[in-house]
């Protein structure tokens, strides 16, 4: 079974199409990626899947829960971390912890040993005592992790997870996720407007725009499959006066121009750009000091798909957490 199946979700406002009949499925223990430019009906789409806007047609169903017939199984079987803070800083991580177990309806019994182990799980068990608001973002953000875990969800819905922290609270962040999808069996559904980060923690992504799927595949094969020109990087030594008519000249290569003594090569094989440039660098006896190769990036299939920059083109979804414990 799929942890999470939608079939032709639609959400409309009026004559205003939200969703325009949307379907997708995420396998067991994939992280899935959704990204949209602002408007595109990204945030309307999960306000649904997490049963707190009822679709105007079409379902979905989470870990087997449909959530027009059964929106206590869905949020039961969701763990939702949005991306603005929502603990408590003036009260310890034990206690933030605590409060959401009881939320929940987690037995006395097991919430201390169960509490500990998500608390060791993000290396939060030393802060135990501390209070949240003397937390740096990466601590925060771990922890609010941990505390979406408390009931024991099988789906994880992760928006924006690491906006505002610093590289290295990030990269803690994406090792924390893989972790936890590795060790938990958890599914993760995230959003997010870093592309690097959708990159490297997504088996798959699937991109919204006006309210409709415009892609979906793994990262590599979305790159692939999109038109672009890789552009090589090159900085050269004894080059000799022709040396840019003499690149223009190779296989594949579109352009070449120079700036800040670093030659920009666009090629439709930037591989195979650089074997030949190197050959040639040989033959004409000049120094190869740095090479490099951008190849299409996520950015470029972004752009492809929505004919806008995703770093451009981001919101921030604002989710009713309250809906969950009711």
């Amino acid at each position: 079974m799929n942890a999470i199946e939608v079939e032709h979700l639609v959400k409309k406002f009026g004559d205003l199409v939200a969703v325009n009949d949307i379907s997708f499925t995420v396998a067991n223990r994939e992280i899935f990626g959704l990204l949209g430019p602002n408007g595109a009906g990204k945030t309307t789409l999960i306000r649904m899947m997490t049963t707190l806007t009822p679709p105007t047609s079409g379902t979905a169903r989470v870990d087997g829960h449909d959530i027009r017939t059964d929106a206590d199984g869905v949020r039961h079987a969701l763990g939702v971390i949005p991306q603005a803070f929502t603990s408590d800083p003036e009260l310890t991580a034990m206690e933030n912890m605590l409060i959401h177990a009881k939320l929940y309806g987690v037995p006395a019994e097991t919430r201390g040993p169960l509490i500990i182990k998500l608390l060791e799980s993000v290396d939060l068990m030393k802060f135990k005592d501390a209070l949240v608001g003397t937390f740096s973002g990466g601590m925060r953000r771990r922890l609010e992790i941990a505390r979406g875990l408390v009931h024991s969800p099988r789906i994880l819905f992760l928006d924006e997870p690491t906006t505002g922290l610093d590289p290295v609270s990030r990269a803690n962040v994406w090792e924390m996720i893989r972790n936890l999808r590795d060790k938990s069996e958890l599914t993760i559904l995230l959003t997010t407007h870093y592309m690097d980060e959708a990159d490297k923690l997504c088996d798959r992504i699937a991109i919204v725009d006006h309210g409709k799927l415009a892609a979906l595949d793994t990262p590599s094969r979305l790159k692939d499959s999109t038109p672009g020109t890789d552009v090589v990087e090159a900085e050269f030594e004894n080059a000799p006066p022709n040396w840019h008519e003499q690149l223009q000249r190779l296989a594949a290569v579109k352009a070449v121009t120079e700036h800040d003594r670093t030659s920009h090569i666009a090629s439709l094989d930037g591989p195979a750009t650089v074997a030949a440039l190197m050959d040639l660098a040989r033959s004409a006896h000049v120094t190869v000091r740095k090479v490099s190769v951008q190849s299409t990036t996520l950015d470029d299939v972004f752009l492809h798909f929505t004919g806008s920059d995703l770093r451009d083109a981001t919101h921030t979804a604002t989710y009713d957490v309250s809906r969950f414990y009711k």
